[in-house]
């Protein structure tokens, strides 16, 4: 009621602004970041990939081209880092989207089977094929096929897969019958082609084939002005899931965020930020809501390696009090800063801990980071 009293004429600019921060807080800061910040969406029906980081707005610029025409397309990049995703908003861009997008993770197939999983296989073509099975170009019918880890399949399939990107042709296992597929392939790969061609482990002939348009998705590390778009929006998107309401994000939790380098990507982003949000109790995404790993990312920067680690020189009892402090600082660091828990874990009271940390300055170095 307050936001259609809001709409009447003269339109309350920021009183209505004011009830969405208030009522809906996570979705107005990423309304309000995406306002802020340059950036490239890819719109399908239903789904959408941003991307904010500058290197990236050429290659989104380009895949928002090919996405509506009808060609195949090999994506590239490390493990996490958004591939799938992306691969099912060209889908949805593109004339297909009526279709189903179906995706082959061909590294988790068994080699014996990869041929049956793509082609699929008719009545007695092997021990155990009892009646016949469609395969995945045949289940995509006019929609789009993802091959994920396209570089293990082996060269027999290799072969298979080029000539049904020349001529759509390919013959289920057992049956001598040639079918055709409609379905529009789109190639993932987390591993350098080229390399592989190089190595004799890939085919030139179907690199050359997937390679007309390929494109390098950076990881995530590379990726620094994403990080808090993508925490926001999968904050929103898992306080929903998990009914846990979120009204605010600490910047040091953020910072924390974009201090990390993230080695899982996307993939390892979404699951830390799902935990964050089931272990917040208060509404405030805080740095303790964080694993251990990603808080030391931005602990580092209160302790900087030149001052805990040790270095040849001075007298014993000087040496004896650095590596006294740098025991302190990475069981610290360890523990959260949770003075009961390093105290236990070093074996002395939580006075006599007090009285080392303040000996070695550590409150201060704390205090700078909170």
């Amino acid at each position: 009621e307050n936001v259609q009293a809001l709409m009447q004429r003269p339109f309350q600019t920021e009183k209505l602004s004011s009830l969405i921060r208030t009522h809906a807080p996570l979705e107005y800061e990423l309304a309000e970041y995406m306002r802020r910040h340059p950036h490239r969406v890819l719109e399908g029906q239903g789904r959408s990939y941003a991307a904010f980081s500058p290197r990236m707005f050429d290659m989104m610029d380009e895949l928002g081209v090919a996405a509506r025409h009808d060609v195949t397309i090999l994506l590239s990049g490390e493990t996490g880092c958004g591939k799938t995703s992306l691969a099912r908003v060209i889908h949805d861009m593109s004339g297909r989207s009526a279709g189903r997008c179906l995706t082959v993770a061909c590294g988790a197939l068994p080699p014996n089977l990869i041929e049956s999983e793509l082609f699929g296989h008719v009545k007695g073509a092997f021990t155990g094929a009892d009646g016949e099975r469609q395969g995945k170009f045949a289940a995509a019918q006019d929609g789009t096929l993802l091959l994920d880890e396209i570089d293990v399949l082996p060269p027999d399939q290799q072969a298979k897969l080029l000539r049904i990107i020349e001529t759509g042709e390919y013959e289920p296992v057992g049956s001598n019958d040639t079918r055709i597929s409609t379905a529009r392939l789109i190639a993932a790969t987390n591993t350098d082609l080229e390399q592989l061609v190089r190595e004799g482990k890939f085919r030139r002939d179907l690199y050359y084939r997937l390679n007309i348009l390929s494109f390098r998705i950076p990881p995530l590390r590379e990726r620094p002005h994403d990080v808090e778009y993508l925490a926001l929006r999968f904050a929103l998107q898992h306080s929903k899931a998990l009914k846990v309401r979120i009204e605010s994000i600490e910047p040091r939790f953020t910072a924390a965020l974009t201090a990390y380098s993230w080695p899982g990507n996307v993939r390892e982003l979404e699951n830390v930020m799902r935990r964050a949000v089931l272990y917040c109790r208060d509404g405030v995404l805080r740095p303790c809501d964080l694993p251990s790993t990603i808080r030391g990312a931005l602990e580092d920067e209160a302790f900087p390696a030149s001052e805990i680690d040790w270095t040849p020189g001075g007298t014993l009892a000087e040496q004896l009090e650095a590596a006294e402090r740098r025991i302190l600082v990475e069981t610290l660091r360890r523990n959260g800063y949770h003075r009961q828990d390093t105290a236990r874990e070093l074996g002395i009271s939580r006075i006599t801990l007090y009285h080392k940390m303040r000996k070695y300055g550590l409150f201060e170095c704390m205090a700078e980071t909170a």
